[in-house]
C-alpha cells in the first residue's frame, strides 16, 4: 500500500511537502497526504461558515438520517477494508482492530437515533398573571461550525465520536485527524460523501505545523471545538478559544483499581490484564496502578505478569497477534526510560521490563511497588505497564489512588461498594477493568484528564442550542 491522499478542502491549494504516513510495525511508507497552511484553514473556514450561516443550505433532519443510514451501509460493505486500514496505520492487531470498525459503525447508527429521539420540551406557563396567555417550549437548533482534533490510538471509532454528532446535530465539521494515523479519517469522510454528505459539511484536513492548528482552533467563526489528545496540547488549546467558543476535552488518566482481599482473582485479573496491555496499553484509562491488599498483592502482580508474558507480539496484520506495537519508537524509548527509573528506585521488575522484537514493541510489563514519585505513579504510561502497589487500610488505598492531578475512569474488585463511593472518577467499574466503555454511555476527565462530557448523545446534544419560543396569545387563556 502506498498511496496518495488528496485535500478533503474544497477550494484550498496543498502546502508544502505532502505528509508521510508509516506503518509502526516496520516503518513502511503507507501513503502521503497533502496539508495545508493559513491559507488553506481559512479556505476550510470560509467553506463551513457559509455552509452554515445560509440557512438555506441546512440538512433537514431527514436527510441527515438518511445519509448517516448510507454511510453506515457502506462501512458494512467496506468492513474488511477499514480494519486493515485501521491495523496498519495505527499497529492494533486485527482482533482488536474488527472491534473498532464494529463499534464505529454503531456509533453511527446512533447518531441516528440521536436524531430521531432528540427534542425540546414544554416550559410550564399559565402559573401566575405575568406568564398568562404564554405558551413556551424549547427546541434545538445546530450550535455552528465545529472543529476538532483527534488522537491515534483509535483511528476510526474516535472519528466517528467527532465528526458523527456534528453531522447528526446539523453542524459543518473539520476534523484534523492525528498525524501518524490520518486514512481513516480521510476514508470515513469520503464514505460520508458518497452517502450524499456536501463537501463542505465535513472537511479533513492536516495542516503545516502546530501555529496553524492553533489558529484554526483560535478563529471566531469557531463554535464548538472538540479535542481528544494529552493534557498540555488540550489546556493549552483551550486557553486560546475565541470567546464565546464551546469545548470539550478528553485527556488521559492515570486509572487506578483496588483490589480488596475477598476479590475473585480468577474472575478479574484477565480483565485487568486485558485492561492494561490492550492496544499496547495506548488508551487514555487503560489500567495503570493496582491499589492490592498486602495479603495478595504478590500473588495478583505475579499472575498478571504470566497473563502478560503469555500475549503474542507481533504484525498488527497477523491474526495470532494480540499486542502490536507502540505508535513510535521515541515512546518505546520513553516507556523504558520510566521503568528503569521506577526499577532503581526499589520496584521489584516481575516481568517484561524491554523491548520486543526491536524498537516497535515494548514488553508486557510488570512492577510491584514502584516510588510513589517515580514517573509510572504519577503520570501516564500509555504503554504496556502494569504497577501494582500493596495497601494495609483500605482510606490509604483510597487516597493514593486519588492524589493523582488526574481522574478518569477507575475500577474496584471487591464486594463492599463503600470504595467505589470514595474514588475520585467520572466512572467507576465494579469487578471490571479500567478501559470498559460503551459509546452512549458518559465519558468525562475530571481534574486535568478533561473538560465536558464525551459520548455520542451526549456529544450530540452539546452540538446544539436549545432555543425558547414563548407565543402570547389570548386565545391560550386557560390552557396547562
Amino acid at each position: 500500500m502506498n498511496t496518495h491522499v488528496s485535500l478533503g478542502v474544497p477550494g484550498a491549494v496543498p502546502a508544502g511537502q505532502p505528509l508521510s504516513v508509516t506503518s509502526p510495525y516496520d516503518g513502511s511508507l503507507l501513503a502521503t497526504v497533502d496539508v495545508v497552511d493559513e491559507d488553506g484553514v481559512g479556505q476550510a473556514l470560509q467553506n463551513a461558515f457559509a455552509a452554515f450561516y445560509d440557512r438555506s443550505q441546512w440538512l433537514p433532519a431527514a436527510r441527515r438520517i438518511g445519509i448517516l443510514e448510507e454511510t453506515a451501509s457502506l462501512m458494512e460493505q467496506h468492513f474488511d477494508e477499514l480494519v486493515t486500514l485501521a491495523a496498519r496505520e495505527g499497529g492494533k492487531p486485527l482482533m482488536d482492530s474488527r472491534v473498532e470498525v464494529l463499534r464505529a459503525i454503531d456509533g453511527v447508527k446512533n447518531c441516528i437515533e440521536c436524531i430521531r429521539t432528540g427534542h425540546g420540551m414544554e416550559i410550564p406557563m399559565q402559573l401566575n398573571a405575568a406568564s398568562a396567555n404564554r405558551l413556551a417550549f424549547t427546541s434545538r437548533e445546530p450550535i455552528g461550525v465545529v472543529v476538532a482534533f483527534s488522537a491515534f490510538n483509535h483511528p476510526l471509532n474516535l472519528i466517528v465520536h467527532q465528526v458523527g454528532p456534528a453531522v447528526a446535530s446539523g453542524c459543518p465539521v473539520i476534523i484534523k485527524p492525528a498525524e501518524d494515523t490520518p486514512l481513516s479519517a480521510f476514508r470515513f469522510v469520503e464514505l460520508l460523501r458518497e452517502a450524499g454528505l456536501p463537501e463542505s459539511w465535513c472537511q479533513p484536513l492536516l495542516t503545516t505545523g502546530h501555529p496553524v492548528s492553533a489558529g484554526l482552533v483560535a478563529d471566531r467563526r469557531v463554535a464548538f471545538f472538540s479535542f481528544i489528545g494529552s493534557a498540555r496540547v488540550g489546556w493549552m488549546l483551550r486557553s486560546q478559544l475565541a470567546p464565546g467558543t464551546r469545548c470539550v476535552l478528553e485527556h488521559g488518566g492515570v486509572a487506578p483499581v483496588v483490589i480488596t482481599a475477598d476479590a475473585d482473582l480468577d474472575d478479574v485479573l484477565p480483565l485487568l490484564a486485558k485492561g492494561g496491555f490492550y492496544h499496547a496499553g495506548q488508551v487514555c484509562v487503560s489500567v495503570q496502578r493496582v491499589f492490592a491488599h498486602a495479603s495478595i498483592a504478590q500473588e495478583v502482580a505475579a499472575r498478571l505478569a504470566e497473563i502478560g508474558g503469555r500475549y503474542r507480539a507481533g504484525d498488527p496484520l497477523d491474526e495470532n497477534t494480540e499486542i502490536g506495537p507502540l505508535i513510535r519508537h521515541q515512546e518505546t524509548d520513553r516507556i523504558e526510560n520510566w521503568v528503569n527509573e521506577a526499577v532503581e528506585g526499589g520496584a521489584v521488575l516481575v516481568g517484561g521490563g524491554g523491548r520486543r522484537q526491536g524498537d516497535a514493541f515494548f514488553e508486557a510489563t510488570v512492577l510491584h511497588n514502584p516510588p510513589p514519585d517515580a514517573k509510572v505513579s504519577r503520570n501516564e504510561i500509555f504503554g504496556p505497564v502494569i504497577c501494582v502497589y500493596d495497601w494495609r487500610e483500605l482510606d490509604a488505598a483510597i487516597e493514593m489512588a486519588n492524589e493523582v492531578p488526574y481522574a478518569f475512569q477507575a475500577s474496584v474488585c471487591t464486594r463492599d461498594i463503600y470504595v467505589s463511593s470514595n474514588l475520585q472518577a467520572s466512572a467507576v467499574m465494579v469487578n471490571d477493568h479500567t478501559a470498559f466503555r460503551v459509546d452512549w454511555m458518559p465519558f468525562a476527565g475530571l481534574k486535568e484528564s478533561g473538560y465536558g462530557v464525551g459520548g455520542i448523545p451526549y456529544t450530540y446534544r452539546d452540538m446544539q442550542i436549545e432555543k425558547l419560543t414563548v407565543i402570547r396569545s389570548r386565545g391560550l387563556q386557560g390552557m396547562l
